[in-house]
């Protein structure tokens, strides 16, 4: 190849690069962000340990499975959370539908009443069983709740702020979220309210691969205003292992299946 031909192809390898910033939008940078965080493989599966530490320095524990299963990707997902420890949550189910064009359902089992109770699509931004991570943490935000902007971009991140498009919602004014641009995980996000002052801050502590997916092994959520934080520890991940979509059914809320149980 001469000199010129070889200058044309390596800048259309360049501009081809699917990291490249010169080729990328923002809207691309989202969805790349979202199907790395949430869309890892065709389903999954994992162990998580919840350390939740109020603003006096006390902790609690909670142990639970969370299986996740893909309809299609960065669309229509089902997660599924059984709770093992401790006691008092025992036997507890959080499962999500989840949706691009409406509102996810959500189901809450609490077996100490035998009662299966629907969560609101209001109530998605609440405690997720009292730790600092909220419902809609667990199954992620949809992208087109937002409205991203590239702030910032260095050497290792792009810095996005978003807003909310229905503010009524939501409890806060805007988010920055900084995107690794070598995975593309989302590794902090800082939340501001109303009145603009930060209050709330997610980070991912630890990323390994999986089976060849960049996976947040450790995250954390600190309450900046209340006080207190909840880290989250990821063991026993795996994905495409073919769980069936019918495990992601209310007749599973009650008699939880084999694949949270082994």
């Amino acid at each position: 190849m001469n000199k010129p031909m070889m200058a044309v192809a390596a800048l259309f390898f360049f501009w081809a690069l699917p990291g490249s910033a010169a080729a990328m939008t923002v809207d691309e940078i989202v969805d790349r962000a979202n199907l790395a965080s949430y869309y890892a493989g065709d389903d999954g599966r994992s162990e998580v340990r919840m350390t939740i530490t109020d603003a006096q320095g006390r902790e609690r524990q909670r142990q639970f499975v969370i299986l996740r299963h893909n309809l299609e990707e960065g669309g229509r997902q089902m997660y599924y959370v059984y709770f093992q420890r401790p006691a008092d949550v025992r036997r507890m189910v959080f499962m999500v539908h989840k949706y691009l064009e409406q509102d996810d359902d959500r189901w809450l089992y609490l077996p100490d009443l035998d009662l299966v109770r629907r969560i609101a699509a209001a109530d998605k931004r609440s405690s997720f069983a009292g730790s600092h991570f909220l419902y809609e943490d667990v199954s992620g935000r949809t992208p087109a709740d937002d409205n991203h902007e590239l702030v910032e971009e260095t050497d290792e991140h792009y810095v996005l702020e978003a807003t909310p498009l229905d503010v009524d919602l939501v409890e806060f004014s805007r988010y920055l979220i900084w995107i690794d641009k070598e995975h593309f995980l989302p590794v902090k996000a800082e939340y501001f309210d109303r009145n603009d002052d930060q209050y709330r801050v997610v980070e991912a502590l630890e990323i390994e691969d999986v089976d060849g997916f960049p996976t947040v092994i450790q995250s954390r959520v600190r309450d900046l205003e209340g006080g207190g934080e909840t880290v989250m520890s990821f063991s026993n991940v795996s994905y495409n292992i073919g769980l069936d979509e019918s495990l992601f059914t209310e007749r599973y809320l009650r008699r939880p299946p084999r694949e949270v149980r082994r």
